[in-house]
């Protein structure tokens, strides 16, 4: 879709959220909404007592019975008449109070003024540093690129920018090329949202200039990549996915697209996604206004949620990098069914501003590449202090200095493969036995602890206020799976007691988690018990594995996921490497050493 196409002001300007899913749900069949959403906003605000809402009056009863409904089943033996009444006047206040706080707009990038820092005991002053300086050689093999086809469109960044900065191409003919396939092959895996020509080239066009006249400005400089659709980029729709969002362009430029920028990346494509990144339920591959993610290596099959175009555009050869995000396996998952590398970031690494959210504390954004040592380049150029997302303002890079060739000590979490996929337990052994090459490997137990339980409690409350207005409006009825035109409503039950308990128990979980890990280098296990799985199914697996995602995720820990081969229907196989937060440098050491003695990292898709 052209910048300009039908555009949707940004939240700040004359029309809101509000509007927009307004218009969205008049789109929809008469009577898929409740009556209360079809009518336009009053302005005099008069269809209450005290003008907080424009509801009906029965309405309001209705919902005010309700809740008091809820008190009295549970505590009405102990109050007498006068009291029933008083608590029924405080409930009234209180959903009268919530009225007029839904009537006041708030902008869709604005998260809740609170953050959460992970755990990070024993980190030595003396590396609390912005700028890490971990330089890795070049991975054996890696040529320069030297001429633009098939046979190097999975090249990856250090190739493609030595073969830039020698005059083999220039960055115009790089972006085209990858515009071309994009164009070209995209539709064959539901990857693509939008193409970004007219800033692909213009960016283009900049780093050629400044490469021509020495100075570029990074290994990034002139690199095409896709940005996954909840990233907004000026003058592009930025669609989370969703239906109710296919037209709406948000005026402004995310923070790690202004990062890239910075860097002298090229955006060449907005990327399809699972619809609001997951967190309306989805339970099967299609659940995107794209149609369902396929993975290059079996178009039958799924290449994972919520960052399926960014797995699929990477695997191939669409991209060299793609910038995906995880609240729970969104990073982990795309990169293990399309056999590609995936850094899923410690939480607050990377700034969130300009992105939509699901978790407001748990969403953590990161690349998807062919190698660690792209990942490193692209998080570096991604990471750092947001001045609108405080939680970046915790800047640790843990154990730069410790050389890979010390005897390492690395841990396998005792039942994270043994039920798994034969295959992929298969080559999860071969690639152990590299790893013993590092130091000592012992087995370990799952941490115990309620990580999953209060993991899902705070999604549920933070992605209510994140999805509020779609679903009060009723535009989740627009949305393509049918399990997510209601899923938005059961998490509404999650009281705010219950969600700042489960905010109480993550720190001494995220310190019981930090301790597990303390005495090992990095965990390895597999970030998936099955390769990619057909997409007319269900989700639902014969295999299992005990995982880190949840205690990882709920802690704010990083991952790196790595390919490790093939199954026997010639599907891609990985393994996950996990450590304490703030230590991507520590992973991508590892990543690095093991994908220098290996060659799964340059597997791809047979593309016909």
């Amino acid at each position: 879709m052209k910048p300009e196409e039908e555009k949707m002001a940004a939240p700040d300007d004359k029309a809101s959220r509000r509007q927009m899913l307004r218009a969205a749900a008049a789109t929809l069949p008469f009577g898929a909404l409740g009556a209360s959403v079809h009518g336009e906003e009053k302005d005099d605000k008069s269809a209450s007592k005290d003008k907080a809402s424009d509801l009906p009056e029965d309405t309001e009863k209705a919902e005010i019975d309700r809740r008091m409904a809820g008190i009295l089943a549970k505590f009405g033996g102990r109050l007498d008449e006068a009291q029933k009444k008083t608590v029924r006047g405080d409930v009234e206040a209180n959903y009268r109070r919530a009225l007029r706080l839904r009537k006041q707009d708030v902008d869709d990038f604005e998260g809740p003024a609170t953050a959460f820092v992970p755990f990070a005991q024993g980190l030595p002053h003396e590396q609390f540093q912005d700028s890490p300086r971990l330089v890795l050689e070049p991975l054996p093999g890696g040529e320069p690129v030297k001429n633009l086809d098939s046979s190097t469109a999975f090249a990856t960044i250090d190739q493609l920018s030595r073969g830039l900065r020698a005059g083999h191409f220039s960055a115009v003919e790089l972006a085209e090329f990858y515009l071309d396939r994009l164009k070209n092959l995209g539709p064959r895996f539901n990857c693509v949202a939008a193409l970004t020509r007219e800033t692909a080239l213009k960016q283009a066009a900049a780093a050629d200039k400044r490469i021509k006249a020495g100075l570029a400005l990074g290994p990034l400089d002139g690199i095409p990549y896709g940005a996954k659709d909840l990233l907004a980029a000026r003058g592009y729709p930025t669609t989370n996915g969703c239906k109710p969002y296919l037209k709406r362009v948000v005026e402004i430029d995310s923070n790690v697209v202004r990062r890239l920028e910075a860097a002298g990346a090229v955006l060449v494509a907005k990327l399809a996604m699972v619809e609001c990144a997951g967190g309306l339920g989805y339970r099967q591959a299609n659940a995107s206004a794209f149609g369902p993610g396929l993975t290059p290596y079996d178009t039958k099959r799924w290449s994972g949620g919520s960052s399926s175009g960014s797995g699929s555009a990477v695997a191939a050869g669409l991209v060299p990098f793609a910038i995906g995000s995880e609240t729970w396996g969104s990073i982990t998952t795309p990169a293990s069914y399309c056999g590609l590398t995936g850094l899923r970031p410690t939480y607050g690494r990377v700034g969130r501003s300009g992105a939509y959210a699901l978790g407001y504390t748990l969403d953590k954004i990161g690349p998807m590449a062919r190698t660690a040592a792209d990942a490193w380049q692209v998080l570096l150029a991604i990471a750092g202090p947001d001045d609108a997302d405080a939680s970046t303002r915790f800047a640790v890079w843990r154990d730069l200095k410790r050389p890979i060739e010390r005897p390492l000590k690395l841990a396998v979490l005792k039942e994270g493969v043994a039920k798994a996929q034969p295959a992929q337990k298969a080559n999860f052994e071969k690639a152990l036995a590299v790893f013993r090459e590092f130091g000592e490997v012992e087995e370990i137990e799952t941490p115990t602890g309620t990580y999953a339980d209060v993991l899902l409690t705070i999604l549920a409350g933070e992605s209510v206020s994140a999805f509020e207005e779609m679903v009060d409006s009723g535009a989740v009825t627009a949305m393509t799976a049918p399990e997510d035109h209601i899923g938005g409503y059961g998490d509404r039950a999650v009281s705010a007691a219950e969600f700042v308990r489960a905010q109480r128990l993550r720190g001494p979980l995220c310190r019981a988690f930090d301790t597990h890990l303390a005495p090992y280098d990095a965990v390895l296990t597999v970030p998936t018990a099955q390769t990619a799985p057909l997409i007319d199914k269900d989700f639902g697996s014969e295999f299992s594995h005990k995982s880190l995602g949840g205690p990882g995720n709920l802690c704010g820990t990083p991952a790196l996921v790595l390919p490790t081969g093939l199954d026997g229907n010639g599907l891609p196989t990985s393994l996950q490497i996990d450590c304490r937060a703030f230590g991507e440098a520590v992973l991508v050491r590892l990543g690095h050493a093991f994908q220098s003695r290996t060659e799964w990292h340059r597997q791809s898709p047979k593309l016909t």
